[in-house]
């Protein structure tokens, strides 16, 4: 599926494999930790589960340093854990706990943690693209190396701002990537439903983008393409583009699988599945000479339970104080509430 840069598995450092496994497998135990208070309406606010997706999450994150800008979408939590996001503070925050990410009023789609550059997602469909922009616009003015990472799923193309900010990076060669987590849905419509050309490539290139579209369930593929990328941008080069053909497994919002809506079918989401990312590269790593399966049960056990830590901090954490509502918001005078 990969239609550009490629680099065979066994000349990846283990470490960087590992890494991303760890990074993987973090985000599918804490989703599915998720799930299960969702079912038992301990967890009352919107979610959008990432998983099936953390190849892309990982893959291209491995590649950026903490003070890079990632900004995500309402399908939020698989950017923030691979950008370095604590769980205690990510898991209060689904709550409505004040030790959460944003204080408990944000919710699963408005999360931050600009201490590791994850500076927010955006609940508002490409909301985040123009945000993503401005500090690449930043980063190129300061001349301060940056890059910014704009993720978004296919819905998004559908928006103008998305195709105005292919045209602003373009024209003025900014530091930023455009990923878009194509997952062949926009809520339950596929994109051949919406748009009359579905091919996103001739749009990009036609904003002379650097453009690749890759198999979005292999973590090495989307590390080294984005790896590339990024080298590219850093060197000045302009914004690049990564299509990462991808499947969520559960429903568009919550932890269903939704088959019962009838807008996708069973054997298309068990071929994905058979898919899994995860799988994947553990069956890369255990081919690592030296490397055995027992580490990879390690490295599962010692990540359960700083999952099940972090719902332990939740449940000890308190609600916020009602008279500090207002807290950290802007009043008509665009001043900070203290």
């Amino acid at each position: 599926m990969s239609e550009g840069f490629s680099e065979s598995i066994e000349s990846l450092p283990t470490g960087v494999l590992e890494e991303m496994y760890v990074t993987m497998l973090k985000i599918r135990l804490f989703e599915e930790k998720v799930a299960e208070r969702l079912y038992e309406k301990e967890i009352i606010c919107p979610v959008h589960l990432y998983v099936g997706q953390e190849a892309i999450a990982a893959g291209v994150c491995q590649n950026l340093n903490i003070d890079d800008y990632v900004f995500s979408t309402h399908r939020s939590h698989g950017h923030y854990i691979a950008k370095g996001g604590g769980l205690k503070e990510l898991m209060a925050e689904l709550y409505g706990k004040e030790t959460g990410c944003s204080k408990g009023k944000g919710g699963s789609m408005h999360l931050v943690a600009p201490e590791v550059g994850y500076m927010g997602s955006s609940a508002i469909v490409a909301g985040n693209i123009p945000l993503a922009l401005g500090t690449a616009f930043s980063g190129k003015l300061l001349g301060n190396g940056k890059v910014s990472v704009a993720f978004f799923g296919d819905g998004a193309t559908d928006e103008g701002v998305f195709y105005e900010c292919l045209n602003i990076a373009s024209l003025y060669k900014l530091p930023i990537i455009f990923v878009c987590e194509n997952n062949l849905f926009s809520t339950h419509l596929p994109i051949s439903m919406r748009q009359a050309n579905p091919d996103l490539s001739m749009k990009v290139k036609a904003n002379s983008i650097p453009f690749v579209r890759v198999d979005g369930n292999d973590a090495v593929a989307v590390y080294n393409t984005a790896r590339k990328m990024i080298e590219k941008i850093r060197n000045g080069e302009g914004p690049a583009f990564i299509e990462c053909m991808t499947f969520r497994w559960l429903a568009h919002v919550g932890p269903t699988p939704d088959l019962d809506v009838g807008y996708r079918k069973k054997k298309d989401v068990e071929y994905w599945m058979e898919r899994c990312p995860i799988k994947k590269i553990r069956s890369v790593l255990t081919k690592k000479k030296d490397y055995s399966s027992r580490k990879l049960d390690d490295i599962e056990k010692r990540l359960k339970k700083e999952v099940e830590e972090s719902f332990e901090f939740t449940k000890a954490s308190n609600y916020p104080n009602s008279q500090n509502l207002l807290r950290h918001a802007i009043n008509t005078e665009s001043e900070v509430i203290q």
